[in-house]
Parts: structure tokens; sequence; C-alpha cells
């Protein structure tokens, strides 16, 4: 392992520990991608994780500035030579990219490249992301490529811990969000308990003002008194509950995003199979992603304890102008009738508030023995 300033055993063991050394996901591939360029010395790395829609759900790279990677524009798609690698599992060192006749070329910002080498990161038979350097900091034989076949055997060993490391970095993130979805629904119930506590007071209280009106008028006022502080009490706790429960991820990441990782994690937390997919939806407005993802959460919810169900799924996708959430399962669905003549509502009140209150419309499907769909139509996106 003669390449490269830092070669040698002593590079390969810190390029290793350094991907060790993180517990984020985007921190890990951010080291796998530095450690591999410089471990053999070329001018660009890369790595890509595919989405299950033809493109990559994370895109990282080393040797383009921000200012370019900006220039550059969207993520790439899963075509070409990218696409080969994730398709046929097998490494790819070119002497000229450009010359390849998978090579489907790309934006005007892109910076060039000539010689390429390609694997894909592999956790067991599962293709979990494709590892690229171009253009090699060395003199190239004519007509060849500077990368070698020795470091195509260096790359491979670091793509091999790359996914151990990506592998656990997502298995240590699935964890921790799974520990916050259940906080969140311990606070809620707690939350629950204790505005149904005021709520309860406060009727008694207001109760007793009506009894004392006409015989001690005085001591009705005081009850009035109390019947405010008790309302401003309960008005405080609900407000407390809106905040703390927002989730943070979907300022941060989007509707999509957020919503794909807790089907994730609900789809590892029961024994139901729980899908996510979603076609052409756009950023929409603050209010309008948090009554999607309110629906989503109840009528998952819904689903996973009480309707014994094997599957369910949940799409997010546009129709006209509007975007349109399902969630569908395949359990001992109920009359909806029936439930409304019970006096149960399964959330369903709550989620017709939430889409009506962003001008949306919330339809129920359900029979005994046939399933539930509920869809949430929400205008924009």
């Amino acid at each position: 392992m003669s390449h490269g300033p830092r070669s040698g055993l002593a590079a390969v063991s810190s390029a290793l520990l350094a991907m060790s050394r993180h517990l984020e996901v985007r921190d890990v591939l951010k080291t796998i991608v530095a450690s591999a360029r410089e471990l053999l010395d070329a001018q660009y790395a890369a790595l890509g994780v595919p989405d299950d829609h033809g493109g990559f759900a994370q895109f990282v790279v080393d040797g383009v500035t921000d200012e370019q990677w900006k220039a550059i524009g969207p993520l790439p798609r899963q075509h070409g030579i990218l696409a080969s690698m994730l398709r046929e599992a097998r490494p790819e060192r070119l002497a000229d990219v450009r010359e390849d006749p998978r090579f489907e070329g790309w934006p005007s910002a892109h910076p060039d490249m000539s010689d390429f080498l390609g694997l894909p990161v592999r956790d067991g038979d599962e293709v979990i992301g494709a590892l690229f350097l171009a253009n090699k900091n060395c003199p190239k034989p004519t007509g060849g490529c500077g990368f070698t076949q020795e470091d195509e055997e260096l790359l491979a060993i670091l793509a091999q811990h790359a996914a151990i490391a990506l592998t656990n970095a997502r298995l240590y993130e699935r964890s921790r969000e799974l520990t916050i979805a259940e906080e969140r629904s311990r606070l809620a119930h707690e939350l629950h308990d204790a505005v149904a506590q005021k709520l309860f007071s406060l009727r008694l209280t207001a109760q007793a003002a009506a009894a004392l009106v006409d015989r001690d008028p005085s001591r009705a006022k005081g009850e009035l008194h109390q019947v405010a502080t008790l309302a401003a009490e309960a008005a405080d706790e609900l407000r407390a509950a809106v905040v703390e429960l927002r989730p943070a991820g979907l300022d941060e990441d989007g509707l999509v995003a957020t919503l794909r990782t807790q089907v994730q994690v609900l789809d590892r937390a029961h024994t139901a199979r729980v899908t996510f997919t979603s076609h052409g939806v756009r950023a929409l407005p603050a209010a309008q992603e948090e009554a999607l993802l309110r629906v989503a959460q109840e009528a998952l919810h819904n689903a996973l304890r009480h309707s014994g169900a094997e599957h369910v799924d949940v799409t997010l996708h546009k129709r006209g102008a509007d975007t349109v959430l399902r969630v569908t399962d395949d359990g001992t669905g109920f009359d909806p009738t029936a439930i409304r003549r019970a006096g149960r509502h399964l959330g369903l009140v709550s989620m017709r508030d939430r889409a009506g209150g962003i001008g949306g419309a919330l339809t129920v499907e359900s029979a005994p023995g046939k399933g539930t769909t509920i869809e949430m139509e929400a205008p924009g996106g």
C-alpha cells in the first residue's frame, strides 16, 4: 500500500477508528467519505444512500466546496454507473468515466472527472450505499486508470467497515427515536390526565357556583373566581402539550422525512409490517404538515393498537393541486355508524377537526372484517 500521503496499516487503522467514533448517520457518512478520499489520495469522493424511489435519501461528498455543491443542483438519480453499482453490487474501476457507455453526463456546474473507482456498500445481501472516488492524484498511465487493483482492495476493506458503522449508526438513531416516541406518548398521557382532572374540578366548581348564586351571591362570586383560575390553568397545560409534543423533526426535515422515520420506528416496534411511500409531494405550510402528521399518527395508533392488522400502509401523494394522505390496514375493521351511535370515536373527531382546520377533508372507509382506510386531503403541496 504505497499510494498517497497517508499509506500503510496506520492510515487504514486511523480511517476505521474515525468511522467508529460517530453515532449520527450523517456524521458517519461524512467520515467514511473523507477517510476514503484521504486514504486513496483522490480529488473527489462521494457516498450515496439510495431511497426506494430511484433517488438518494442521502448523498455526501468530499472535495467539493459548499458553493460548488449548491451550484450543481438537485441530488443525482440512480442512473448510469451509480445505478449499475447499486443493482449489480460489483466494483467499477474506469480509466475515464466519461467514455463509459453508461455515462449520462452531469450538470454544468459539476466538476470534471476522469478516472473512477466505485464500490457498493453492502450489509449482508442488501446494498445500502454506493461509495466512489474520482481523479486519483498521481500520473495516469496512457489510456489507463490512476486507481490500481490495490486501491480497489483497500476501498473494499473500507466499504465493509463502512457498512458496519452505518448500520450501527442507523440502529442507534432508531433506538433513540423509539425512546423519544415512547417518552412523548408517556407525556401525552400525563398531560391528558392532568387536564382531565382540571376540567372535572372546573365542572364541579361551576355547579357549586350555580347552586349558590341565589342564596349566597358572595360565595358564588368566589366560586366563579375559582372557575376562571381553573380554566386558565387548563388552557396553560393544553398549550404546553401542543408546544411539547410538536415533533422537532417536522421543522428540520419536513413532512415526508418525518413520516418515513416514524413509520420505520413503528415497523420495528410492532409485529405488523408498516410501510411508507411518497410520490411528488413537496413542502407544505407548517400548519398543513402538522395536521397531516397528526392524522397519520392517530390512524397508525388505531391500526396498530386496535385492529390486529398484519400490514399497515401509509402513502402520501398528489391529487391535482392537493396532497392526499392514506393510512390503510388489513385489520378487523369496524362499522363507522355503530361507533358513532355508541359514542366512541377512535380519534375520528380529532382527525376530522385537524383536517377541517386547514381547509381539508377526512374520509373513513371500513367494515367488519374488511380493514380500514383513513384518507385526508389537504390543499396544496
